[in-house]
C-alpha cells in the first residue's frame, strides 16, 4: 500500500490536533494490516508448555508405572524433565523455524534451572523452619542461654541467646578488620597498577578458594600457639576475617574496575588529586557493587563453623565479652546441639539454623536498603539536608554579594568627593565673594590698555613707563571668556584671571601678572591660599604648589 502526506492544517477550534497521513491501498481485495503484538508471551506458547507437560507427566506415569521397575523419585524427575524438553520441541516445531526452536528450548531451559535453584533453596529453608519450629514457637529460645537446662530439658528452658551474642559480637569484628583493609586493597589494585599489584592480585585470587579448616588452624597457630592467647571470640573473628578478605577484595576490584575513565578524568580535569577522586568520585559511584562485595564476604564467615570451633570454644553459659573466654556461635550451636539424641536438643538446633539464616536475610537486606541507590541517588534525609546547605550557601553568597556592593558604592562615593569637579565639590558661582585687599605694599599691577580701572583702583606711579596702545596682548588675555568659566565644575581648568577652587587644583596656576592686567587688584601679603576664594590667585613670581595625587 502507499502512504501519502497531506498538507498540514493549522488546528481550529472543532477540528483534531492530529493530522494523520491518507491511506490508499494498493488495491481491492487486499486485507487491512493489524497492529502487532510485540509480547514476548502469546497464547500459543502457554498452551505448548501445557500441553508438552501434561503428555511428559503421562508419558513419565506410564513408563515407571507399567512398563520398567523404577520407582526412585530421582529417576523419575529427570525421565520426567527429559520427556517435556522433547515434548516441547516437538509442539514448537509445528509453528516456528530451526532459529525460533532453539531459542525456546534455551528459554526453557533457562528458566528450569532457576526454578530448580529456587526450589532447592525453598527445600532448604522449609525444611529447617519445619524441623525447628518447636523450639522458635517458644519465647524463652530467644531470650534464655543454656547454662540452666540438660539434655533432659524440655523446650520451655533454655535458648539461643548466647550463640546469637557470640554470633554478632565476631561476626561485627571481623567487619571492622576486613571492610577498610578490603577496600583499600581494591583500591590499591586499580589505582597503583604495576608487578607488586599483579601479585597481590594473584594472592588474593588464590586465597578465595582457601579451605576454611586452613584459616582455623593458622590462627590457632599464631595467635593461640605462638602468641600465647586463649580460645575467645576474637580469635574467631580473627578467622573469619582471614576467610572474608579475600571475597571483598575480589568482589570490590571487579567492581571499581567498572566505575567510567570518564568520570575520573573530569575529576581531574577540575583540579581534584588522585585520592581525593577516588574519595568523592570512584567509592561513591561503585557504593552498590561495594555493598554487594561486603554481603558476599558478611555470607562467607556468619557460617563458617570450623575455624571458630578451633579458635572460640564451646560455651553453655552467655559470655558478652569476646576478648576473654570461650563464647559460642548460632554456626557452632547447630552443630554442636544436632549431635545430641534427644528430640529436644535436635530441635533447638535446626531451631539455631533457622535462626542463623533469618539473621542473614536480614543483614542482607539492611546492607541493601543502606548501599542499593544507584550513584547520585539521595535519600529523604540527604535530600533535606541538601537543601538545607544550598540554603546556607544562598545566604551567604548574597550577604557576600551585598558587601561587596556595598564597599564598592563606598569607594565610589570617596573617589567622587576626592577628585576635583566632583557632584561633592561647590561651583566657582557658588564660592564666597574675596575679601577686600589690604592697602598696597607691592608694585601696583599692570592694567590693560583701555580698560577701566574701577573705583579705588591706583594711578600710576610716578617714573613708571605706561604700556602703550600698540603692545600685543595674549589672546589668553584677552577673551577670558573663552575657555570655561568660573561656573564649570568639570573638564579644563578656567580661564586665565579667574582661578578656582577646581582650577587651582587642575592646573599649574595662570600666567604670573595676568590677575593683576584683568583688574583683580594689587597683590598684598602672602600668597592667597585656595579657600580664600575664586579671585585668589598667586603673585606674578610664585605659583601654588602641585596637589598631592588621589587615592
Amino acid at each position: 500500500m502507499t502512504v501519502t502526506t497531506t498538507k498540514a492544517v493549522p488546528p481550529t477550534a472543532d477540528a483534531p490536533r492530529t493530522v494523520c497521513p491518507e491511506v490508499i491501498h494498493d488495491g481491492p481485495g487486499v486485507p487491512p494490516e493489524y497492529r502487532r503484538n510485540t509480547s514476548t508471551l502469546h497464547t500459543r506458547d502457554v498452551l505448548a508448555l501445557v500441553g508438552a507437560l501434561a503428555a511428559a507427566l503421562a508419558l513419565t506415569s506410564l513408563i515407571f508405572g507399567r512398563v520398567l521397575p523404577f520407582n526412585a523419585p530421582l529417576g523419575f524427575t529427570v525421565v520426567l524433565y527429559l520427556a517435556f524438553m522433547a515434548l516441547y520441541a516437538v509442539l514448537v516445531s509445528l509453528d516456528e523455524n530451526g532459529a525460533a526452536i532453539r531459542a525456546r528450548i534455551a528459554q526453557v531451559q533457562v528458566h528450569a534451572i532457576a526454578g530448580l535453584l529456587l526450589a532447592a533453596l525453598l527445600l532448604v529453608v522449609g525444611y529447617a523452619l519445619v524441623r525447628g519450629w518447636e523450639a522458635l514457637a517458644n519465647l524463652n529460645f530467644f531470650t534464655e542461654d543454656m547454662s540452666a537446662a540438660g539434655p533432659l530439658s524440655p523446650l520451655t528452658e533454655g535458648g539461643a541467646l548466647h550463640a546469637i551474642t557470640g554470633t554478632l559480637e565476631q561476626i561485627a569484628i571481623a567487619l571492622v578488620i576486613t571492610v577498610p583493609l578490603g577496600l583499600a586493597c581494591a583500591v590499591f589494585l586499580n589505582e597503583v597498577p604495576g608487578r607488586y599489584a599483579r601479585f597481590v592480585r594473584t594472592i588474593v585470587e588464590a586465597m578465595t578458594a582457601l579451605p576454611s579448616i586452613v584459616a582455623g588452624l593458622f590462627i590457632y597457630a599464631t595467635w593461640i600457639l605462638a602468641l600465647g592467647h586463649d580460645k575467645s571470640g576474637f580469635a574467631a573473628a580473627l578467622a573469619l576475617s582471614v576467610m572474608m578478605l579475600p571475597i571483598v577484595i575480589r568482589a570490590s576490584d571487579v567492581v571499581i574496575r567498572l566505575v567510567p575513565g570518564s568520570l575520573k578524568e573530569a575529576s581531574y580535569a577540575l583540579g581534584a588529586g588522585q585520592w581525593r577522586t577516588v574519595w568523592t568520585v570512584v567509592l561513591p559511584t561503585a557504593r552498590s557493587g561495594l555493598t554487594t562485595a561486603v554481603i558476599l564476604g558478611t555470607a562467607r564467615g556468619i557460617g563458617e563453623t570450623s575455624p571458630v570451633l578451633l579458635t572460640s570454644g564451646i560455651a553453655a553459659g552467655l559470655n558478652a565479652n569476646p576478648f576473654e573466654g570461650p563464647q559460642m556461635s548460632l554456626p557452632l550451636a547447630t552443630f554442636n546441639l544436632v549431635g545430641y539424641p534427644d528430640k529436644t536438643m535436635i530441635a533447638r538446633g535446626f531451631g539455631c539454623a533457622a535462626l542463623l539464616m533469618g539473621l542473614v536475610l536480614l543483614l542482607f537486606v539492611l546492607a541493601r536498603v543502606i548501599g542499593g541507590r544507584a550513584p547520585g541517588r539521595l535519600s529523604r534525609s540527604q535530600q533535606h539536608r541538601r537543601v538545607l546547605a544550598s540554603r546556607r550557601d544562598a545566604e551567604r553568597m548574597a550577604g557576600r554579594a551585598e558587601r561587596s556592593e556595598w564597599s564598592e558604592r563606598t569607594e565610589r562615593s570617596e573617589r567622587e568627593q576626592g577628585e576635583p569637579g566632583g557632584p561633592d565639590a561647590p561651583a566657582a558661582a557658588d564660592a564666597p565673594a574675596p575679601q577686600a585687599a589690604p592697602p598696597a605694599t607691592d608694585p601696583p599691577a599692570v592694567r590693560r590698555p583701555g580698560a577701566d580701572p574701577g573705583p579705588g583702583a591706583p594711578g600710576p606711579v610716578p617714573g613708571s613707563a605706561p604700556v602703550p596702545d600698540s603692545a600685543p596682548v595674549p589672546d589668553s588675555a584677552s577673551a577670558p571668556d573663552s575657555a570655561s568659566g568660573p561656573d564649570s565644575t568639570e573638564g579644563a581648568g578656567p580661564a586665565h584671571g579667574s582661578v578656582s577652587a577646581a582650577g587651582s587644583a587642575q592646573g599649574p596656576g595662570p600666567e604670573p601678572g595676568s590677575a593683576e592686567r584683568q583688574g583683580a587688584g594689587p597683590r598684598s601679603g602672602p600668597a592667597a591660599r585656595p579657600e580664600e576664594g575664586p579671585g585668589a590667585g598667586p603673585g606674578a613670581d610664585e605659583r601654588w604648589p602641585e596637589p598631592p595625587p588621589w587615592n
